[in-house]
């Protein structure tokens, strides 16, 4: 009996200093904690993230590298990572930096489903996700942005089909999914956003003849399939 109140102590020991210690790397920002969330998710054998560390300072992530804040230096505005050699999936936790304006991972090796979260950022510039191996459906959310102009997922491997959300982006100049493997309809909407300058939507699988949006010099389209994308 007494040897298995001593185990049991034991074992009540050990679990209190892990969850002291699993408590002790969450910070009072959530900023922070949404950045070392990305951080332990990535696979970075450049050390792009080496000063990204674990810390309980409520202080914001202005000093590091590739991280920039906004003006008055309270809040993330902007990731930029592209080119970094980064593999490994994002994380939900993105969307909670609510303040960020650029969101650049392009040409890297990421992969999964691109987070629905990231449709809470709504102060969102630029998204930037191209030349990476994300899979699974172009995210509804990504919609929900105010004030996007630049939305580029192009050279991944998404499929489904175009969200019809996307025609609420009113801000939008350049939107590029081209060379992935979406299907089905494209929608006629997108035509009707006047400050559009660019969209390619080339390299894909989808339904474009007899689409409205074939004569819109903007729109960049095509009515070859590859076998290889579209099988």
């Amino acid at each position: 009996m007494k040897n298995y109140t001593e185990v049991i102590s034991l074992f009540s020991l050990l679990l209190l200093l892990l969850l002291l210690s699993s408590s002790s790397l969450a910070s009072d920002n959530p900023e922070v904690d949404a950045l070392n969330a990305l951080r332990h998710n990535l696979v970075d054998p450049n050390s792009a993230l080496e000063t990204w560390v674990d810390s309980s300072s409520s202080t914001p992530p202005c000093d590091w590298f590739h991280v920039s804040c906004n003006t008055d230096g309270n809040n993330v505005a902007r990731i930029d990572l592209g080119y970094s050699g980064l593999s490994g999936k994002l994380v939900p936790e993105l969307g909670n930096l609510t303040n960020l304006e650029n969101l650049e991972l392009y040409e890297n090796d990421i992969s999964g489903e691109i987070p629905m979260e990231l449709g809470n950022l709504k102060n969102l510039i630029s998204l930037d996700l191209y030349g990476n191996n994300f899979t699974g459906s172009i995210p509804v959310t990504l919609g929900q942005y105010f004030q996007l102009r630049f939305l580029r997922l192009q050279n991944n491997h998404l499929n489904g089909t175009i969200p019809k959300s996307l025609i609420t982006l009113y801000t939008l100049e350049e939107l590029d999914l081209s060379n992935n493997k979406l299907t089905g309809p494209i929608p006629t909407e997108l035509g009707e956003i006047t400050g559009l300058n660019k969209a390619n939507l080339s390299g894909n699988c989808l339904d474009v003849e007899g689409n409205s949006l074939k004569s819109d010099t903007r729109f960049i389209l095509d009515s070859s399939r590859d076998p290889t994308r579209c099988a």
